[in-house]
């Protein structure tokens, strides 16, 4: 028989990607996805309405399913946002992940086993610790959906410690494609300059340039997700390029690859989009990751955006009468 994953946040980039690597491993995918939420939802994938506020749906979810492996992608993860509406990213992003643990925890299939648990941590968590971060670097966050992972974070290690389950964090780093939603900066920026090339729009707004991250590429990342899952037991594993670049160094290539040179014309800068608590550098160290999992990123800084704008641009052109 297939092994069957169960994979919140199947509608978003990291969800899509992954139930499509989980696919071409004849897994049987369910997705656990909000109502009216499918556009980026593979229709091979059974899927499952409901939202991660909701403690019963979940539970029900897990007995109609009885998933081998759990990956938690659900979260409201916009930083800017989050200061926003801090308490429903506490509830949707913290205290989620504790109710799909918790349904976890209580369902046991035919031979009494717990599926295996993939949390998804993030970076922020780290705010502004000395760089290279890795997996011993003190947590301190900055911003109500960076607490909200730390509090995911140390609720999946304490289900792990407490009740023997095989569940494992992965604090990934920034990663981009152009499934990326157009709310995050990275995004906003390829479809911007897609914009402007083809004279739709004549400038971008954004918040601060200088913050550097560490940026990759999505479709690498859930290889990690993956691989987690299939060790003999269960660890945090920081997964990163190990490299940084600032978002200046993101929209100057962005504009680059669509044949604009003097990117600074078209760019104005919004207090708007700056945080009450910037996080500065975030690059972090994956020597765990590449020793245990084998695994390594694949697709470089400028490739990436080189991807995003290319179909941004193709996005854009679709569109047009």
């Amino acid at each position: 028989m297939n092994r069957v994953a169960l994979v919140t946040g199947l509608s978003g980039q990291d969800g899509s990607y992954l139930a499509e690597f989980l696919l071409e491993r004849d897994y049987d995918v369910h997705g656990l996805v909000p109502y009216g939420r499918r556009e980026l939802c593979d229709p091979r994938c059974q899927l499952h309405y409901g939202d991660l506020p909701d403690a019963s749906r979940i539970a029900a979810v897990f007995n109609d399913v009885s998933p081998d492996e759990v990956y938690n992608l659900g979260a409201q993860s916009h930083v800017r946002v989050s200061f926003d509406l801090p308490v429903h990213t506490a509830d949707v992003t913290g205290v989620g992940a504790l109710r799909v643990l918790e349904a976890m925890r209580q369902h046991r299939d035919a031979s009494g086993r717990s599926p295996r648990f993939y949390q998804a941590s993030s970076s922020e968590m780290f705010g502004n610790a000395v760089s290279p971060q890795d997996e011993s670097t003190p947590f301190h966050p900055l911003s109500p959906y960076a607490c909200a992972k730390v509090f995911a974070y140390w609720q999946t290690v304490n289900y792990r410690d407490a009740y023997e389950l095989f569940a494992s964090n992965g604090i990934l780093f920034n990663h981009e494609s152009p499934r990326r939603g157009i709310e995050f900066v990275t995004r906003k920026v390829t479809n911007a300059v897609a914009r402007i090339q083809l004279g739709l729009q004549d400038h971008v707004a954004l918040g601060n340039l200088e913050a550097k991250r560490d940026w990759g590429y999505a479709g690498d990342y859930v290889r990690a997700m993956y691989l987690m899952l299939q060790q003999d037991e269960p660890d945090d594993y920081v997964v990163a390029t190990g490299e940084t670049h600032a978002v200046s160094e993101f929209v100057q290539l962005a504009f680059a690859a669509a044949g604009i040179d003097d990117w600074e014309s078209y760019v104005r800068i919004d207090q708007r989009f700056f945080r009450p608590a910037e996080v500065d550098l975030l690059v972090g160290d994956a020597t765990k990751a590449k020793a245990k999992l084998g695994w390594e990123p694949k697709v470089s800084f400028s490739d990436i955006v080189t991807m995003m704008v290319d179909y941004d641009i193709e996005f854009e052109k679709s569109k047009l009468p």
